[in-house]
């Protein structure tokens, strides 16, 4: 008895899926890669990678203000400030990117100058809203949850959200209740330093 072959139509083949590159990978937690916003508009061209990678005006400015502030206000012999999202190994093949670390300078001393990735838990840590794509999320609450339950879990002290959006700063603490706090309200960073955003924003924005 002969075995016939049926022909696929021409057209009928699935599309071979294409790969996305490993620069499109904003984190990586447990293996699992959560990718940069809008990166599949890398993949059919309509963004460059360059595009999904950056920052807003706003988030860089806020960034880079509260660095300044901080700088100025803590005791930088006792304090690390690192900015520029900082990459934190956190667990086997687990990684974070942070907005802004303080670190307790003893601690890090080993990794302070390193050209890798740390290994090191900050003291605290402060995001200003994400470039993590949120489709598995649901929405940036979500995703806001997830990563600040796993800094905790590995010794971050406090995790301070500041959402530019709403207007809203969210403040977790170990062994606290999470705090909701508007950007007029004076948020506790690190020993007796605070801050306002809406005050340091006013502050940097007034013309001479």
């Amino acid at each position: 008895m002969k075995t016939m072959v049926l022909e696929q139509p021409q057209g009928k083949t699935k599309a071979k899926r294409k790969a996305i590159p490993k620069a499109l990978i904003y984190e990586m937690r447990h293996g699992k890669p959560i990718y940069y916003r809008d990166y599949k508009k890398v993949l059919t061209n309509e963004k460059c990678l360059e595009e999904v990678m950056g920052s807003s005006s706003l988030q860089g400015q806020l960034v880079a203000w509260i660095v300044w502030f901080l700088l100025s206000k803590l005791n930088v012999r006792k304090y690390a400030v690192m900015s520029n999202e900082t990459g934190f190994i956190y667990a086997p093949r687990s990684w974070r990117l942070l907005d802004i670390a303080i670190f307790d300078k003893k601690t890090l001393k080993p990794e302070l100058l390193s050209t890798k990735y740390v290994k090191t838990a900050p003291k605290v840590v402060i995001e200003v809203d994400t470039k993590a794509d949120l489709k598995n999320y649901g929405d940036i609450l979500g995703y806001l949850t997830e990563k600040t339950e796993d800094l905790l879990k590995v010794g971050v002290e406090k995790v301070i959200w500041i959402l530019t959006d709403t207007r809203k700063v969210v403040v977790a603490e170990q062994g606290k209740t999470w705090l909701l706090a508007k950007w007029n309200d004076v948020i506790p960073v690190v020993d007796d330093v605070t801050i306002q955003v809406e005050e340091l924003v006013n502050s940097m924005t007034e013309e001479e």
